[in-house]
C-alpha cells in the first residue's frame, strides 16, 4: 500500500531501520523468547543503542525528540513482527510507561533516570490497573500515606507488562481519601528493589506469551517524598493524558498485525490447493480478504492522521478512541478468517496465525476495552 502523506524522508528511514531489525533480530528468535516468557534485555540494550527506544523523549536526555509518528511507525512495525508479546515489551517501556517521568518528571528525576531509559539500561513499567479497577482509574484503591520525607505504599497492582522483569515502575495511588476519586491519585517513581515492594506471581496469559506479566504487591512500601512525580493529587490526570498515547500505539499494533497476517494468508492460499484449484482462485476468499483489506488500510490511514493530528497539538481524543476501537476489532476480524482461511493448520501451535490470533484478542481490552472507546467518542458526538 501507498505511504501515509505524514510520512517524511527522515520517518521513512527510521521505518526501514526498524523493519530490518525487526527481520534480523527479532522474528528468528521470537519463538524462543515465547517458550522463555520474555524478551531478552540484551536486546533490548541493542534497540536502545540504535534510537528506537528514545525517540519520543527529550534529546538533552539521549533521546531523538520526535512526535507521535515516530511511536506509531514503531508500533506499526513490531506489529508485523507477529509476535505481540515483544510489542507489548518494547511499547508498555517507549509509550506507556517511561513518557510520564519525560512529560511530569522533574529535572532532577529526569537527569537521573532518562539517559537510561533510552539506552535500554533501565527498562520500565507502569502500575495502574488493579483487580478491582482497569479502565475506571478513579476507582483505584491502593493508598499512599504522607509520613514524614516519605510516602507509605499498601496495595496490589494486576496485569502489569514487564512487571516481572522490569527495573522502574510508575505507579497509581491515592493520596487523598476525602475527594472525588480521580482528584486524590498520585504517580509514584519506585524502583524494583524497594523494601514492602514484590512481585506476587507472574502471570501465565491467553497470549503475548513472549511479554513478562505480573500482580505486584506494596507492603508498607516506603517511598522517598522525592520520587513523587508530577503535582500530588494530579496522577489522574496524567494518566488519562497519556492514554491518549498508550490507545495511539496499541492501534498501530493492530494495524501492523492485521496486515502483515493478510499478507501470510495470501501468500498460503495461492498455494493451498483443495477441489483441484488454490484456495485463492475462490472468489468468496478473494473478497472476503480483499473487504478486510480494505478495512485494515482505512485504519492504518486514521492512524496516520490522528498521529499527525497529535503531533501538531490538537485536541483528539475522540479520533484516538474511534481508532482504538476501530482498529482493535478489524484486527480480531482479520485474524479471525485468516485463521479460518488456513484450516486445520490455523488450529496448530505451530503456525503463526494461531499465535497472532491469540496475541490480538488482548487489543480491544488493552488500554481502554472497546466498550470504554465507544463512550469516549459518544461523549463528544
Amino acid at each position: 500500500m501507498p505511504d501515509s502523506i505524514h510520512l517524511t524522508e527522515d520517518l521513512r528511514l527510521i521505518r526501514d531501520q526498524i523493519r530490518r531489525f525487526v527481520a534480523e533480530e527479532i522474528i528468528p528468535h521470537g519463538e524462543t523468547w515465547e517458550v522463555e516468557g520474555m524478551v531478552p534485555r540484551a536486546v533490548l540494550r541493542q534497540m536502545g543503542a540504535l534510537g528506537f527506544l528514545g525517540m519520543r523523549h527529550p534529546e538533552a536526555h539521549g533521546g531523538s525528540g520526535l512526535n507521535a509518528l515516530a511511536s506509531l511507525i514503531l508500533s506499526e512495525e513490531l506489529g508485523r513482527s507477529t509476535f505481540g508479546g515483544v510489542s507489548a515489551t518494547v511499547l508498555v517501556h517507549t509509550d506507556m510507561a517511561s513518557p510520564h517521568l519525560a512529560r511530569y518528571g522533574s529535572d532532577e528525576q529526569k537527569a537521573k533516570y532518562l539517559p537510561r531509559i533510552c539506552r535500554g539500561e533501565i527498562i520500565t513499567a507502569v502500575a495502574v490497573t488493579e483487580p478491582g479497577a482497569g479502565s475506571d482509574v478513579a476507582g483505584l484503591t491502593t493508598r499512599a500515606v504522607r509520613k514524614g520525607d516519605a510516602f507509605i505504599l499498601n496495595g496490589a497492582k494486576m496485569f502489569i507488562t514487564n512487571g516481572v522483569h522490569g527495573d522502574l515502575f510508575f505507579v497509581a495511588a491515592r493520596t487523598n481519601a476525602e475527594v472525588k476519586g480521580s482528584r486524590g491519585i498520585s504517580i509514584f517513581i519506585i524502583e524494583k528493589d524497594t523494601p514492602g515492594f514484590s512481585v506476587s506471581r507472574r502471570l501465565d496469559k491467553h497470549g503475548w506469551r513472549s511479554s513478562d506479566t505480573a500482580e505486584l504487591v506494596f507492603e508498607d512500601c516506603p517511598v522517598p517524598a522525592a520520587n513523587l512525580l508530577g503535582e500530588e493529587n494530579k496522577g489522574f490526570y496524567a494518566i488519562m493524558d497519556n492514554f491518549q498515547n498508550e490507545r495511539l500505539v496499541l492501534s498501530g499494533m493492530a494495524v501492523g498485525e492485521a496486515s502483515k497476517a493478510l499478507e501470510i494468508t495470501v501468500e498460503y492460499l495461492k498455494e493451498r490447493k483443495a477441489f483441484g484449484a488454490t484456495l485463492w482462485d475462490k472468489q468468496a476468499i478473494r473478497q472476503r480478504l480483499a473487504m478486510l483489506a480494505a478495512e485494515v488500510e482505512a485504519a492504518r490511514q486514521l492512524a496516520y492522521h490522528v498521529a499527525w493530528l497529535d503531533s501538531e497539538g490538537r485536541d483528539c481524543v475522540a479520533e484516538v478512541s474511534m481508532l482504538k476501537a476501530m482498529s482493535a476489532e478489524v484486527a480480531n476480524r482479520v485474524l479471525y478468517d485468516c485463521l479460518q482461511f488456513h484450516g486445520g493448520m490455523g488450529y496448530m501451535r505451530e503456525s503463526t496465525i494461531e499465535r497472532m490470533s491469540r496475541d490480538a484478542r488482548i487489543l480491544p481490552i488493552g488500554g481502554g476495552a472497546t466498550e470504554v472507546m465507544l463512550e469516549e467518542v459518544a461523549k463528544r458526538l
